[in-house]
């Protein structure tokens, strides 16, 4: 595995995954929401957006975690050699979501100006995250299907099957002194 692609709900562990992956296989992590983003939420050009993508997988090893299936799935998925999907419950992915945004801690998968707060735009965050299946998963599985149809994918479902994976990870052995 050198080329990997996280998917999954928000909230699902994605981030969380691919740092974990990344200190274990030593390879460099691309967080997309890190490179859509810019400051106060504010939205980049789809060609400024895709640029950025395509520098950040342009090296021969990545793993990278985020949807963005319209917009990236074409520059991604013929270079990937697994996809991880994460099938988080969604009441476990609102649960992190509300504690996380409460919080309101920096965190290394967003970009410096992008805080998370709990206004009427969260709301309707909540509600894309708790109808995601029905609503996202579908048009992201037919993309998937359509851009990268022979690259293996692994389910991973809830956090003891997450753990057991990056567990099962080889880790680069420590060098001797």
């Amino acid at each position: 595995m050198q080329r990997i692609v996280i998917l999954g709900n928000a909230g699902s562990g994605k981030s969380t995954l691919a740092r974990e992956m990344g200190e274990r296989l030593k390879l460099p992590v691309v967080h997309l929401d890190k490179l859509f983003w810019g400051p106060g939420w504010s939205k980049p050009q789809n060609e400024v957006f895709r640029a950025r993508v395509n520098e950040a997988i342009s090296g021969d090893d990545w793993v990278c975690e985020g949807n963005y299936y319209r917009q990236t799935f074409d520059l991604r998925l013929p270079r990937a050699d697994l996809i991880v999907w994460l099938d988080t419950p969604r009441t476990t992915c609102l649960s992190r979501i509300v504690l996380r945004s409460a919080l309101n801690r920096p965190r290394p998968d967003l970009p410096v100006g992008c805080s998370e707060r709990l206004d009427k735009e969260f709301l309707s965050f909540l509600r894309y995250v708790w109808n995601f299946d029905r609503n996202s998963r579908p048009h992201i599985e037919a993309e998937r299907l359509a851009r990268g149809p022979l690259v293996p994918m692994m389910r991973l479902r809830g956090s003891r099957q997450i753990s057991g994976f990056v567990s099962s990870l080889a880790r680069e052995p420590t060098p001797r002194r």
